[in-house]
């Protein structure tokens, strides 16, 4: 009996401690797991600043002022001065037409009007005569040497004398005018440049019979990119804000990392239909001609200026919900996390507007927040100033 009580107790010691080293093994893994190390991250301190206001546009870019040139006159293309992509002042040479028939033609004319002017000068001699007639018959019937009838023809013939001036002045004149018009036919045989610009398309050879009826195809094409009319849609609920002299603020792919301003100078009074979109057309200058037509850009047309708002970047938001406006921020207390919800407002490049829950001073996670949780703690790997 007194073996098997030993034994009993052997048993018994042994699965005491057994039990107690299972117990404090299952303890380790929870305690090792309730351990997080620190999260490496780049925080930023909140604070106030200014923030445009505008809407958000997209369009694109047209010259304000281009043409095309064609001929007035039918002609074959004697020369041609410019090829594509040159210079051009206003009034230019561009080509010469054969104006030969012009030629003969000014010539014609000009030997009409100096015959009116002969028939003119004649008919003025006759009038002269006549007038004096008429006056030498009036003295004889005073003196009562001539008799009422010669005194009637000689009238008569006075009247005459001067409407044969009146037709004669009038052949002048439409001899005059008829020479005009074809002196300034035979100088529409020099093509010139209407306004200052580039040649952007050059469609003229030489021994091209150009200003055919129906037929007449432009021979140049000319672009002036000093001024460029941008072109953007607005959506109808937006378009209360709108008014001419606003500025609107773009840039391009085509030249990356630059910006650019145009101002507002026509808000079309009637919306589209089709999509209830309001069109505006901004006018930019571009005297260096850095830009060109027909580039596509995005861009903001600014309404307003708000003061002493706070703004973060995208990248410092959870969970951003955009339609609703609301998002979750890590805030950065005593380098640890806390979680808060915040109200966002306006969205710009520059990042967004915080309405309520971040304040002034505080800091917050920029960077790393999406291995955040609540309470962890903060290894501030980089410490960013304050956001404007």
């Amino acid at each position: 009996m007194k073996r098997s009580g030993c034994w009993l107790g052997v048993a018994i010691i042994v699965g005491l401690f057994y039990g107690c080293s299972q117990g404090k093994e299952a303890e380790k893994p929870a305690t090792a797991a309730a351990v997080r190390p620190p999260v490496a991250v780049e925080t930023a301190v909140a604070a106030t600043g200014s923030l445009t206001e505008g809407i958000e546009v997209t369009g694109s870019l047209t010259p304000k002022f281009e043409v095309d040139v064609k001929s007035e006159i039918v002609g074959l293309v004697r020369e041609v001065y410019v090829t594509e992509w040159v210079r051009v002042a206003k009034g230019a040479p561009l080509a010469r037409l054969d104006v030969r028939e012009q030629e003969a033609l000014v010539k014609r004319t000009e030997a009409s009007l100096e015959s009116a002017k002969a028939s003119l000068l004649q008919a003025r001699v006759a009038d002269t005569r006549a007038r004096r007639e008429l006056e030498r018959v009036i003295q004889l019937k005073e003196a009562g040497l001539a008799t009422r009838q010669a005194l009637d023809d000689a009238g008569t013939e006075s009247d005459a004398a001067a409407a044969r001036i009146a037709a004669a002045e009038a052949q002048v004149q439409a001899a005059e005018e008829e020479l005009r018009q074809v002196r300034a036919r035979l100088t529409k045989g020099l093509i010139q440049a209407p306004l200052t610009g580039i040649v952007s398309e050059r469609r003229a050879n030489v021994g091209d019979l150009v200003g055919e009826a129906g037929a007449n195809h432009p021979l140049f094409h000319i672009v002036d990119n000093r001024i460029l009319n941008l072109t953007v849609t607005v959506p109808s609920t937006a378009m209360a804000g709108l008014r001419p002299g606003l500025a609107l603020l773009f840039s391009t792919d085509a030249l990356p990392g630059r910006s650019f301003k145009g101002t507002v100078r026509f808000v079309n009074p009637a919306v589209s239909e089709a999509d209830r979109s309001v069109r505006v057309i901004a006018e930019v200058d571009n005297g260096r001609e850095e830009l060109r037509g027909g580039l596509f850009v995005k861009g903001r047309i600014v309404t307003g200026l708000k003061e002493g708002v706070v703004l973060v970047p995208r990248d410092a938001l959870l969970n951003w919900d955009v339609v609703g406006k609301r998002a979750r921020i890590w805030i950065a207390a005593g380098n640890r996390a806390q979680g808060r919800e915040v109200q966002t407002g306006l969205v710009t490049e520059a990042g967004v507007e915080i309405v309520s829950g971040l304040a002034p001073g505080e800091g917050y996670v920029v960077r790393g927040g999406f291995n955040v949780k609540e309470g962890d703690a903060l290894l501030i790997a980089a410490k960013q100033g304050a956001k404007r």
